[in-house]
């Protein structure tokens, strides 16, 4: 049953009622006679908290180069800053997804590189939206966006590997300033038992990890979320609904299987609280199904844990021969299922002639640590006569939150341009094809994610709406591309062409595992297998039935089949 508020709701939005479903045709975009007028604009304003948003890109304050429209200096200073990027809602935290590709070639985008004499446009970012404060702002912006037949995107950081959070001419709803945050220390979820309690963090849609992780330790917790440079990845958005995993996922699982309850827009105007007790359809396709895709999330709920010490185990090498450090590559990977099943997580990534791990394990002595990852030392020491030199640094922290502020308080890791693909690597293949996977990575330069195994597999696919090869998954290898600013759309084909190949590659050597929704490629092959696994069918049903008028779609997300390449014209 709805709550007050939410029957209020639909009576305030009664004219949803009345719209027709999106059933074919096209959405409206800037500069299209069907884009609403200035006064249209106005009364939308006169219904939201904030005034309208009007987003430009991350490097238009450098322009007009002789005469700078605003902060050059600090936009120049901050670049890979990914706080000062979410702040700003034309922002993208991967700028290439500010840009926009033309059929001819021409790349409308704004550089922050002026000497390239290439004009400031607005590329792929939306032109006009909403800076949403309550579900209330939220409900007006969805009204809004039907009525005029809207192309609409969502964006919290913009922290995505598809650019979903940005479209060109699109109406925005900005969720980055909903930034509510409440420790509870018995947490009854809505429609449970009043015996049945929680000790949760609830975070609204625009709270960011780092927000979240301060809260959490002042209160003696730590919880399960991302790791990234400056914490500036969302904790209340598209991270959980793709599932999120995290270093601490082999001890705690994932970010779907820590999550108590939501509160959720949907299309038809209603506000719901869900968890699995009320509307537990929706809630397991927030669990993991992909984000902009059922509804907008205004709050996610939490468990949290004991603050505990851990243990980490770093450990750089310098190689100086391909043939070795594929060797090096191949042992990595056979010993991941030891390793998670253990508890630890993190990451390493690999180059040509030098590799880098660094993974915690928490509530370990050092000895036990030692013991725990003794193969992997004793194996790099044993390559000393083929040119391996290897530095081992064992280090306890008096809590979880000390090693994360240490490693990862530093902004940075941002403002680059990239596509990336990645691939969850089941126990089976790390047993049969971890030489043949070397291969991939050593080419590609990739990395390895340790944050499945251990939890994760100990709990039921049907959990949750997270693709089931989750629960099979030891570990997630990425190979990426990137490019300098200025590169032509024939520079960047070419990149894409071999990233495409190394998708090739990994499919065929692991056509039975799967990918990550949230850091992946346009061009996974078989992408709802890839993505979404066994559960496609029930997802695409839940999403028909809690977004009617088809108002919620991104790139390879359920549903997106039924829609054109651009998203903006439905089959």
């Amino acid at each position: 049953m709805l709550n007050v508020f939410a029957a209020l709701s639909l009576l305030i939005v009664g004219s949803f009622a009345g719209t027709p479903s999106n059933n074919t045709g096209c959405l409206c975009t800037y500069g299209q006679p069907c884009w609403p007028t200035a006064d249209q604009f106005a009364d939308l304003e006169s219904q939201v908290s904030q005034p309208l948003i009007y987003p430009v890109p991350s490097a238009s304050a450098c322009y007009p180069a002789t005469n700078p429209s605003g902060n050059c200096t600090q936009a120049v200073q901050s670049w890979t800053d990914g706080n000062w990027r979410s702040s700003m809602p034309g922002a993208m935290e991967a700028p290439n997804f500010e840009s926009f590709t033309f059929k001819n070639g021409t790349i409308s985008a704004c550089y922050l590189n002026t000497s390239l004499g290439a004009p400031c446009e607005q590329g792929n970012v939306p032109v006009i939206g909403i800076d949403a404060r309550s579900p209330q702002d939220i409900q007006a912006a969805i009204n809004f966006a039907l009525q005029y037949n809207l192309k609409l995107v969502v964006k919290n950081t913009g922290h995505d590997f598809m650019g979903r959070s940005a479209a060109r001419g699109a109406f925005v709803i900005w969720t980055h300033n909903m930034k509510s945050i409440a420790y509870n220390t018995r947490f009854t979820p809505q429609g449970a038992l009043a015996n049945e309690t929680y000790q949760v963090l609830t975070v609204g849609a625009g709270v960011q990890w780092y927000e979240a992780y301060d809260v959490a330790n002042q209160n003696g917790r730590m919880l399960v979320g991302s790791i990234s440079l400056g914490g500036s990845v969302g904790a209340g958005g598209g991270w959980l609904q793709g599932g999120g995993h995290s270093a601490l996922s082999p001890t705690h699982g994932l970010g779907v299987d820590n999550t108590i309850e939501m509160t959720v827009v949907t299309s038809t105007g209603a506000y719901l609280t869900v968890n699995k007790y009320q509307h537990p359809d929706l809630f397991w396709a927030l669990c993991g199904g992909g984000g902009g895709t059922y509804g907008i999330v205004t709050s996610i709920t939490y468990r949290t844990y004991q603050q505990l010490p851990v243990v980490m185990y770093r450990v750089h090498a310098n190689v100086t021969s391909a043939t070795v450090m594929k060797k090096i590559i191949g042992a990595i990977l056979r010993l991941q299922t030891n390793l998670t099943d253990d508890g630890w997580g993190g990451y390493g990534a690999f180059r040509s002639s030098a590799m880098e791990f660094f993974v915690i394990n928490p509530n370990v002595s050092t000895t036990a640590a030692n013991m725990s990852m003794q193969p992997l030392t004793d194996y790099l020491l044993s390559l000393e006569a083929e040119g391996v030199s290897s530095l081992v640094e064992v280090s306890p922290f008096d809590s979880w939150y000390e090693w994360y502020t240490y490693l990862w308080g530093p902004a940075g890791q941002n403002g680059y341009n990239t596509l990336l693909t990645s691939r969850l690597l089941s126990r089976d293949t790390l047993a049969n094809r971890s030489s043949d996977i070397a291969e991939v990575i050593y080419d590609c330069q990739g990395s390895l994610y340790m944050i499945a195994g251990g939890k994760v597999n100990q709990i039921d696919p049907d959990s949750a709406g997270a693709n089931p090869a989750w629960r099979n998954a030891v570990t997630q290898s990425n190979c990426e591309i990137s490019w300098q600013e200025g590169a032509t759309a024939e520079e960047i084909a070419g990149l894409t062409d071999q990233l495409k190949t190394w998708i090739k590659n990994m499919y065929d050597l692991t056509p039975e595992d799967s990918a990550y929704f949230n850091e992946a490629s346009f061009y996974e092959i078989d992408w709802q297998h890839a993505f979404f696994g066994s559960h496609y069918a029930k997802l695409k049903e839940i999403k028909d039935k809690y977004d009617p008028y088809r108002l919620f779609v991104v790139a390879k997300g359920v549903g997106s089949e039924e829609w054109n390449e651009a998203l903006t014209c439905r089959w």
